[in-house]
């Protein structure tokens, strides 16, 4: 079985900066896109960032542009996500995932319902 752990979530300050990692074992995941979502209280879960399989291509969600940067590293099996200028509307839980399709699409990274393998989560809250 797959498993994907994410780690690197805590409490900080707005304007402060926090990197997640994603951390993937059990099957194949370097050779597909993979990417971020989170979820905060009473919200559905919404799309945050991907990078393709290798590390060409990105995406982002308007309300993270310029502020969050998607990066992996392959021979380690880890995808990032640094976040900087954090804000208390980021406050969520941030999901990696894996990206089932065979080619990049950055439409297809968007969707939800193209991730096919999930994290438990790891907490992001910022205080005002």
């Amino acid at each position: 079985q797959g498993q994907l752990v994410e780690s690197g979530g805590g409490l900080v300050q707005a304007g402060g900066s926090l990197r997640l990692s994603c951390a993937a074992s059990g099957r194949t995941f370097n050779t597909f896109a993979m990417g971020w979502f989170r979820q905060a209280p009473g919200k559905e879960r919404e799309f945050v960032a991907a990078i393709s399989w290798n590390n060409v291509d990105t995406a982002y969600a308007d309300s993270v542009k310029g502020r969050f940067t998607i990066s992996r590293d392959n021979s380690r099996n880890t995808v990032y996500l640094q976040m900087n200028s954090l804000k208390p509307e980021d406050t969520a839980v941030y999901y990696c995932a894996r990206n089932y399709g065979s080619n990049w699409s950055s439409r297809g990274a968007r969707r939800l319902e193209d991730y096919d393998y999930w994290g438990q989560g790891t907490q992001v809250t910022v205080s005002s």
